[in-house]
C-alpha cells in the first residue's frame, strides 16, 4: 500500500521559488519515499543526491561556483537526502541558491538539531522548513472511511502509525519492527552527532517518561532515579524532542494564582514507539494504561493536524493545585479552547475553576464517538 502525504502539495507549490526547502522528520517516517515521489511528480529537470554516498557528499562539499557549474547549471530541482552528514552543508546550500537563481533545493535530514545548526545562520531568509510525521489520521482518512478508521483505532493505539507498521499484516510483525526501530535507530542521531556522557542512561530515561505519559514529570525525581544530574535530564529530553521522539507540553495560566505553570508533560509522537520502549503490546482490554495511550494518541494526531494545516495555536495542559484539570488547551487569535479526553463514554463536568476563570473559552470532551473530528480539525 502506498500512502499519500499531504505535505507533498505544499512542497511542490514552493518549487521554482529559488529557496532551500528543508524537510525534517524522525527516521523511518517516509522522508526518502516523499523525496522520490516529488522527483517523479516534478515536470522540470531534477537531480537526486544521497549525501551518505561519498561521491555525492564530495560534490556538495566542493564549495566553488565553477565546480557547481559543471553539474548544477541545467538543474531546476536539486534533491538531497540525509543532508546533515555533509560538513558545513549550510554554506554549500547558500552558495548554490545564490549562484543559480532558477534552482530550488529540497533537502532532508532526520537529525533536526544537526541540520538546523548547519543550515540555520547561512540560510536566513533563504529556507522554508517542513516536518514529516508518522502517518496522520487526516492523511489516512483520504484512503479509508469512517467505519474503517473506527475499526483500526485500537491497533493504532498500540502499534502507532509509522508507514511500514501500517503495511505489516500481523501483530507480531508490527511489534518486531517497532522494537528494531527503537534498538537500532531511535537514538542514532544523538549518538552520532552529540557528545553524550551517559549514553547508557538515555534509553532508561525514555522508558521512565513512557511510563509517565500524560503525567507531570519531575526532573528531580528522574535525576534521582537515574543517578544523573537534573541538567543532564533536561538536556537529554531536549535532544529527544529535537529528533522527534517526544514533545513537551507546559501548563497554562493567565488568571489564577493557584494554576500550575512550571510543570511539564511529555508525549510521544507515536504510540508504537512509546509501547516498544516499555515492551508492552498487550491488547486494549488487557491494559491498565489505556488512559495514557488514548491521551497520547489524541495529542500526537492533533499536533500533526496543526502542523500540516499550517495552524500555529499555542498548546498547553491546565491544572490547579487542588487537582482541577483539563488535558489540552489551544490558544489562537486570543481565543481559548479546552478539551478533555475520555476513553470511556462517561459524563463529564468541566472544572468549575476553569469555567469561572475563562468564561469565554469553548470546551469539548473527546471520546471514541467524536475523536475523528478532533484529529482532523473539525472541532
Amino acid at each position: 500500500m502506498d500512502f499519500s502525504r499531504l505535505i507533498i502539495s505544499q512542497i511542490l507549490d514552493k518549487i521554482n521559488s529559488n529557496k532551500v526547502l528543508i524537510l525534517y522528520g524522525a527516521r523511518r517516517v517516509g522522508k526518502t519515499y516523499l523525496l522520490r515521489t516529488i522527483e517523479q511528480q516534478f515536470d522540470g529537470k531534477s537531480l537526486f543526491l544521497n549525501a551518505e554516498d561519498i561521491d555525492s557528499a564530495a560534490l556538495l562539499s566542493d564549495r566553488r561556483v565553477a565546480s557547481f557549474q559543471r553539474w548544477v547549471s541545467d538543474i531546476d530541482l536539486l534533491i538531497i537526502d540525509e543532508a546533515q552528514v555533509v560538513q558545513e552543508i549550510g554554506k554549500s546550500l547558500k552558495l548554490l541558491i545564490d549562484s543559480f537563481p532558477k534552482l530550488t533545493i529540497l533537502a532532508s535530514g532526520s537529525s533536526a538539531f544537526e541540520l538546523s545548526n548547519k543550515t540555520g545562520e547561512p540560510l536566513v531568509g533563504r529556507q522554508i522548513r517542513y516536518q514529516l510525521f508518522p502517518m496522520a489520521q487526516m492523511e489516512l482518512s483520504e484512503q479509508e472511511n469512517y467505519l474503517e478508521t473506527k475499526q483500526q483505532l485500537e491497533t493504532r493505539l498500540i502499534y502507532g502509525s509509522y508507514p511500514e507498521v501500517l503495511k505489516l499484516e500481523t501483530s507480531d510483525a508490527k511489534a518486531d519492527y517497532l522494537k528494531e526501530l527503537v534498538s537500532s535507530y531511535l537514538l542514532k542521531d544523538i549518538l552520532m552527532f552529540e557528545q553524550v556522557r551517559y549514553s547508557h542512561k538515555m534509553l532508561q530515561l525514555l522508558q521512565l517518561v513512557a511510563y509517565q505519559t500524560g503525567q507531570e514529570v519531575s526532573y528531580d525525581e528522574l535525576a534521582k532515579t537515574l543517578q544523573i544530574d537534573r541538567n543532564t535530564i533536561e538536556r537529554y529530553l531536549d535532544l529527544f524532542s529535537k529528533i522527534f521522539i517526544i514533545i513537551r507540553m507546559g501548563g497554562y495560566s493567565k488568571n489564577l494564582r493557584k494554576e500550575v505553570t512550571k510543570s511539564s508533560k511529555w508525549y510521544f509522537l507515536d504510540n508504537g514507539i512509546r509501547n516498544a520502549l516499555i515492551n508492552n503490546f498487550l491488547p486494549i482490554n488487557q491494559r491498565t494504561d489505556i488512559g495514557s495511550l488514548w491521551e497520547n494518541y489524541l495529542v500526537a494526531e492533533r499536533l500533526k493536524f496543526n502542523f500540516y494545516s499550517r495552524k500555529t495555536p499555542l498548546t498547553y495542559f491546565w491544572r490547579t493545585y487542588d487537582q482541577q484539570e483539563l488535558d489540552w488547551l489551544e490558544v489562537a487569535n486570543e481565543k481559548l479552547s479546552g478539551y478533555e479526553f475520555k476513553w470511556k463514554d462517561s459524563k463529564i463536568k468541566f472544572p468549575k475553576a476553569f469555567r469561572e476563570a475563562y468564561p469565554d473559552a469553548t470546551t469539548h470532551w473527546i471520546n471514541q464517538d467524536n475523536f475523528i473530528d478532533f484529529v482532523t480539525g473539525l472541532i
